[in-house]
């Protein structure tokens, strides 16, 4: 006869011995080859166990329960610390005596506030040294690139190009020759004693002997008296510039008249201003850039000269130019290092240099200044097994309790799952963080367990963990209405019947049955015994828990 116990009897806790202990970590370092030989025994199991003899089942006693509804909810456990949002620990990358640390302990702060001022004294030197070293190396750049480049030091006309393009030039040569005609200059003499009244800017008449005609000039000059053939007779030289249309040249001589005391001479007009331009390197000319009578002005570029000796100075001054740049930026770069700023925003939470504290090389302060902690909310790492992870999603609500704070739970959200791993013994877990924005009376560094709803279901059938067998098959009275859709390759105890279902979601208890029975139905199962499966399972969730 067959025994039936109407309530589930719990089996009484089994000593934790040393072998056990050890089975249990065996198996967690080597899951993934406990899979295959676990599932093989399933097998094995499932083929041999239903079609033993009856008489071997009569003498098992089985736990019969009619099949109801109830809720099912499915939760990830975890553990781990909680942290500030985030942290940072000041460090100092220079010596010197701080001269400010105008923060306290427990002093809020905006990123960007500055925390410690050091004495620079030492340094601006060297940062004024850095400064003229580019201003010098950019003055060479500026004449070594521009060397190629020939240019006017008058304005004028280009009265004539003594080079080609593509000619050799040596440095110092003559390349064109510039003049100013727009006014001609006439030096003539004067009896001293008249000219002795005349002042600079004084109207004169100049008359050219071509033309006979009378033209306005002003007196640019007047020299000093000097000795003429005759002791007795001392003369002035005065210069008077005259305005030119374009019609006097150098070939033409004139005398003039200054309050109608006329010149003792007629002398040749000469040109108000007149420039030979010479090359100032050597080299090939490249190009002319204007042509013979143009008018150019003063620093204008009329030719340009390349070659090998051009590029490599100009090339050399570009590099020299470059590492007094660099070592400039070096020097603002170290003098920006004298003054800390704070790097985030937060809460000052440990400070262990103030005004006056020096920093030397080998001081440890250096390493840490001040600590500062973002509360503008808290986090909680987790680390989660590869198989759980796949149950977890961003944005999941976790309640979140610590022993710390007894009594209250705290209501967090999964804010990332990075698919970075970590793996170990044959095993990976995968770093889970979880933002906690009603932080309560939790603080940084209080160790907290974390229970996440991976899924759940309300009023739906449920049958025990260890009715199923074979992770599909559940035992069923022959009564029972689903009983019509009995498995009959198995073979099942007098007065039972082996009926395949479809599951769904499982807690610690129960699993959901989403076909396959039926209200009504009555179930039964060893209580005493585990199936294949369930031993794999239950096992494998003790040696995660072991991880966790």
């Amino acid at each position: 006869m067959l025994g039936f116990n109407k309530k589930t009897q719990d089996a009484s806790p089994q000593e934790n011995t040393g072998g056990e202990n050890k089975v249990f970590h065996f198996i967690k370092t080597h899951k993934k080859r406990c899979i295959a030989v676990v599932a093989a025994a399933a097998v094995l199991v499932a083929v041999i166990v239903p079609r033993r003899s009856r008489s071997a089942s009569a003498d098992l006693a089985y736990t019969q329960e009619k099949l109801g509804r109830r809720d099912i909810v499915n939760v990830y456990d975890g553990s781990g610390t909680i942290n500030a949002a985030d942290s940072y620990t000041v460090k100092s990358l220079v010596t010197g005596t701080v001269l400010t640390a105008d923060f306290e302990l427990g002093d809020s702060i905006e990123k960007g506030d500055i925390l410690y001022t050091i004495d620079i004294s030492d340094v601006e030197n060297n940062l004024a040294s850095a400064q003229l070293s580019v201003e010098q190396a950019q003055r060479n750049y500026d004449d070594a690139a521009d060397m190629q480049n020939v240019r006017t030091r008058i304005s004028g006309e280009v009265s004539s190009f003594a080079v080609a393009a593509g000619d050799a030039v040596q440095a110092g040569q003559t390349v064109a020759t510039i003049r100013d005609t727009s006014v001609m200059l006439l030096a003539v003499d004067f009896p001293a004693a008249e000219a002795q009244s005349f002042v600079a800017g004084q109207a004169a008449q100049v008359m050219p002997d071509t033309t006979f005609e009378t033209l306005n000039g002003t007196i640019r000059s007047v020299s000093g008296a000097n000795p003429a053939g005759d002791a007795s007779l001392m003369t002035c030289t005065v210069t008077i510039a005259v305005p030119n249309a374009g019609s006097l040249t150098t070939a033409q001589a004139a005398v003039a008249q200054v309050n109608g005391v006329s010149s003792l001479n007629s002398a040749h007009f000469t040109y108000q201003r007149e420039e030979t331009v010479a090359a100032a390197a050597s080299g090939t000319v490249s190009e002319l850039c204007v042509k013979e009578g143009s008018t150019v002005r003063q620093g204008d570029v009329i030719l340009r000269i390349t070659g090998k000796d051009l590029d490599k100075q100009t090339k050399n001054a570009a590099d020299n130019l470059r590492s007094a740049e660099l070592q400039m930026s070096s020097a603002e770069k170290t003098i920006s290092h004298y003054t800390i700023d704070a790097p985030i925003s937060g809460t000052i939470v440990d400070k262990k240099v103030k005004a006056g504290d020096k920093l030397s090389a080998n001081d440890t302060a250096m390493q840490n200044l001040c600590t500062i902690y973002d509360m503008s909310h808290l986090e909680m790492k987790l680390n989660v097994d590869e198989l759980k992870i796949r149950s977890l999603k961003v944005g999941q609500e976790v309640d979140i309790t610590a022993d710390a704070v007894p009594g209250e739970t705290y209501k967090g959200v999964i804010s990332s799952i990075l698919v970075a791993g970590t793996t170990a013994n044959g095993s990976t877990s995968y770093p889970v963080t979880v933002r906690i924005d009603d932080m309560g009376e939790l603080l940084p560094g209080m160790n907290a367990t974390a229970k996440i709803t991976t899924a759940s279901v309300k009023n739906v059938l449920a049958l025990p963990n260890a009715a199923l067998v074979r992770g599909s098959y559940v035992l069923v009275t022959k009564d029972s209405p689903s009983a019509a859709n009995a498995e009959t390759s198995m073979t099942a105890p007098d007065g039972f019947v082996y009926v395949k279902v479809t599951t769904g979601i499982s807690d610690d208890d129960y699993i959901e049955v989403k076909s396959g029975l039926q209200e009504g139905d009555t179930i039964a199962y060893d209580n005493s015994s585990v199936s294949a499966t369930d031993f794999y399972s239950n096992t494998m969730a003790s040696a995660e828990g072991d991880d966790e």
